[in-house]
């Protein structure tokens, strides 16, 4: 019994120890392949073109990258620590457990949102990786705001993204879509659990 918990904890750091290694891997060929074109006898403004575009696109791939792995393993670490917690609650106390299971759900949540927000906050103060229009200029806790209406699929449009930063907000939409799933699953069934014990 103590292996598999040893082992379910081991997993998710070794597959988020292997994408970093990957995406750093990525970071440093892209610059050095476009270097090469770049060097080429073929030089001209249309090469030095793409090699800013490959720049700028591996940076926005490697910071979406990074953020996903960060929210997924904190989600799961996050489920880890909160099970154990229940698991030292009364199970008479059903009030608690459950209104606890949805305040750590909740902030939960609004860590990742804030972590996509810092990644939208990095990205953006260069210009070359887009831009969001709709607030000029940008503060902050509007790239939070943002953050908010990706990552819960809100789709409101009164902000729209413009460049290479439209990948990394994609990529919260269905990011923030699957996170949710998984703690209304979570949620599901913990109060399944505590049903059950009513009968």
């Amino acid at each position: 019994m103590r292996n598999n918990n040893v082992s379910s904890y081991k997993l998710p750091q070794l597959l988020a120890g292997l994408l970093i290694v990957i995406l750093l891997a990525a970071a440093n060929a892209a610059p050095a392949l476009a270097d090469s074109v770049a060097n080429a006898p073929d030089t001209s403004a249309v090469l030095d073109a793409a090699r800013v575009w490959t720049t700028v696109h591996v940076r926005t791939i490697l910071v979406t990258g990074l953020i996903v792995i960060v929210c997924v393993v904190l989600h799961y670490e996050a489920f880890i620590g909160l099970n154990w917690v229940l698991g030292r609650v009364h199970t008479h106390r059903r009030r608690q457990r459950l209104l606890l299971t949805m305040l750590a759900l909740i902030a939960l949540h609004v860590v990742e949102i804030w972590i996509f927000a810092i990644g939208f906050y990095w990205l953006l103060l260069n210009p070359a990786n887009g831009r969001i229009a709709g607030i000029e200029p940008i503060h902050f806790l509007d790239q939070v705001y943002f953050s908010a209406v990706c990552y819960t699929t809100l789709g409101l449009g009164d902000l729209v993204p413009h460049g290479a930063i439209r990948f990394l907000t994609g990529t919260e939409s269905l990011i923030g879509f699957l996170l949710i799933t998984w703690s209304a699953s979570f949620t599901f069934f913990e109060m399944e659990r505590q049903w059950k014990k009513l009968d």
